[in-house]
């Protein structure tokens, strides 16, 4: 597996700056286990039907210290289920970060982007020249390279086959 380029829409964009990522099932809701049911109840609290409405290969668009607070994977487990390909943000916070790129799913910090995308608007990643054009208005924005070790994780699709591919076998 590696990590292929993206295009989609902006699904929704946080005005937030440090958004708790449990807000998108609702904290009340984060024990629940069956993921169609998570997904069903994704930023309903925002919008009624929200999940209707996403696509495959869509995009979260967040502020500065995405993702704040305890790292519930509930939320973007359903934001996953439903389609949603990587979150967009200013920056993330750092627990929330490595437990989302140890699952191969991307986070792209991207200075700027929350002013430059409205929701709707079709967005691409480009990870060869580290950069993040909205389609809509032409607008180009530099993201920040993953290190190394991120970008291994994306490639191989998660933390555990990142790590079975640089174990040498024993001879």
């Amino acid at each position: 597996m590696s990590l292929e380029n993206l295009r989609g829409r902006a699904a929704w964009v946080f005005e937030e700056d440090d958004y708790d990522i449990d807000l998108i099932v609702g904290v009340r809701n984060i024990k629940i286990t069956d993921v169609k049911e998570l997904a069903a109840l994704a930023m309903a609290d925002y919008m009624p039907g929200f999940a209707a409405g996403v696509h495959r290969g869509d995009l979260l668009v967040g502020g500065h210290n995405f993702g704040y607070g305890h790292p519930h994977y509930p939320a973007m487990r359903a934001m996953r289920h439903l389609g949603i390909a990587a979150v967009i943000a200013e920056s993330f916070s750092p627990g929330f970060f490595r437990g989302e790129t140890s699952m191969g799913f991307p986070l792209v910090s991207c200075p700027g982007i929350r002013a430059a995308t409205a929701r709707g608007d079709e967005l691409t990643v480009d990870w060869d020249t580290n950069e993040v054009r909205n389609l809509r208005s032409g607008q180009t924005l530099m993201l920040q390279p993953f290190s190394e070790s991120e970008r291994g994780m994306l490639d191989a699709g998660g933390l555990i086959p990142y790590l079975k591919r640089r174990v040498v076998p024993a001879s």
